[in-house]
């Protein structure tokens, strides 16, 4: 199989044995990577809160998603120049020190420490985000939807999983002599390690590098080509440097401003994210007001699984249905999950049940807009440049999750959650514009 990386032109039915090893690999190690993933943000607030103080716990727990955010940019860098697999791994092993420096911190109480490897912890996030690209590199058009969300789906495994492991890392640990709560990073650490070492080991041949050689004998044909074979004008000068180079965002925004579907795709994958981290994070401060301290991490626990479950469970079919009714109608359908989400949360009141509703809803409007939105994107770029939007796109996602959690808290406290949720359905008015725009004629996109 690695002999594809050096033929001249690789055809369709050779390309379809290097995704499905492409696609098992991703899966498993995307469940890998989401085990530690989550391990360690399930104990992260309550660790933080020992070493640095109460105060500072959620500015710890904002540390990884900005990280995971940066860390986007130097990642697609290397995928730019190099493919995915050393991207990936580099991403996972940024993950993997990262939680060896919380122990660390852990160990010696040292607070600049722990927001450092919380930072860098960010990056076992970035890689399973890069790994939903990496599922449609080589995948057929008609099954794009399907096979990223695949991808997606594989992640609620690790995240259901992880949580039961933490205490059991943790007991784990005790004979090596590091405090409470330190074991679920050292197994984070392990966890990131193995799956980088599989990439490397075993995605090979580089899916990216195999879609740049398909791509390559078709580029000079001028009309009748899919959107990710031919850059249009604004883009041809930027993709052959780039792939040289590792040049990133600016060139990223290029390539993007002309193409309406790329813009589509990434205001789709970030209004989404807002909306639902906004609401998402004040769900428990919410659901404090009508229970007592007995009760309420036990609700909350049950509230937020549900939420999980409408976040990643029914990905699949999200994804069947990206390709069956096409990526705009999926982005505009999780629109309306994502209001009917904010209607109904924000009028529940203090009947958790109702509120739980909600949140099941905001996680399938979150499931719709990522899924359809990064499928859109990922193919209404070049192949050349792809990596580099694609990183732009976390990025943007990335900051406009952390900015999110930042200002619900301060909406909470001012004017409570019905409010909240208020200004997170006008968040959505902006995508719905861009969404019903009209396509202009010629312009590439997603039915091109």
């Amino acid at each position: 199989m690695a002999t594809e990386l050096t033929a001249p032109t690789p055809v369709r039915p050779d390309v379809a044995p290097i995704q499905r090893r492409t696609l098992r690999l991703l899966f498993g190690t995307q469940i890998v990577g989401g085990i530690g993933v989550t391990i360690g943000i399930s104990v992260g607030a309550l660790l933080a809160a020992r070493v640095a103080g109460t105060a500072l716990a959620g500015v710890a727990q904002s540390a990884s998603v900005v990280g995971g955010a940066l860390l986007a940019v130097p990642v697609t860098r290397i995928m730019n120049g190099r493919g995915r697999r050393p991207g990936l791994a580099v991403a996972y092993l940024a993950g993997a020190v990262g939680a060896v420096l919380v122990v660390l911190a852990t160990v010696t109480h040292f607070v600049p420490l722990l927001f450092l490897g919380m930072l860098f912890f960010g990056g076992g996030t970035a890689a399973n985000l890069q790994a939903r690209y990496t599922a449609v590199d080589l995948a057929e058009p008609a099954r794009r939807g399907r096979q990223l969300s695949l991808i997606v789906w594989a992640t609620t495994i690790g995240a259901v999983a992880a949580p039961n492991f933490a205490d059991l890392a943790d007991h784990a640990t005790t004979g090596w002599g590091l405090p409470p709560l330190a074991g679920p990073f050292a197994f984070s650490a392990v966890a990131f390690v193995l799956a980088a070492g599989v990439l490397l080991a075993l995605l090979r041949p580089d899916p990216l590098l195999t879609a740049r050689r398909l791509a390559a004998p078709a580029a000079p044909v001028a009309a009748g080509v899919a959107p990710e074979v031919t850059p249009p004008a604004e883009a041809t000068s930027a993709p052959a440097g780039t792939a040289r180079r590792g040049a990133g965002m600016r060139v990223a925004w290029r390539v993007v401003r002309g193409r309406p579907a790329a813009r589509l795709g990434i205001a789709a994958v970030a209004v989404g994210h807002t909306v639902m981290v906004a609401v998402m994070s004040m769900t428990p401060v919410r659901l404090g007001e009508s229970h007592g301290d007995a009760d309420v991490l036990r609700v909350v626990g049950i509230v937020l699984s549900l939420h999980i479950a409408g976040m990643y469970a029914l990905s699949p079919v999200v994804g069947w249905l990206t390709d069956r009714l096409g990526r705009r109608a999926v982005i505009l359908v999780g629109v309306v999950l994502l209001l009917a989400a904010c209607a109904v949360a924000g009028t529940a009141g203090h009947h958790t049940p109702r509120l739980s509703v909600g949140l099941v809803l905001l996680g399938l409007g979150w499931s719709g807009t990522m899924v359809a939105g990064s499928t859109l994107l990922s193919e209404s770029v070049p192949a050349a440049v792809r990596p580099s939007v694609q990183g732009f796109s976390d990025l943007t996602m990335g900051l406009a999750g952390a900015v999110a959690a930042a200002v619900s808290g301060f909406v909470m406290r001012a004017a409570g959650y019905p409010v909240l949720t208020l200004l997170a359905a006008v968040a959505t008015v902006p995508l719905v514009a861009l969404a019903l725009r009209p396509v202009p004629a010629g312009a590439p996109d997603e039915e091109d």
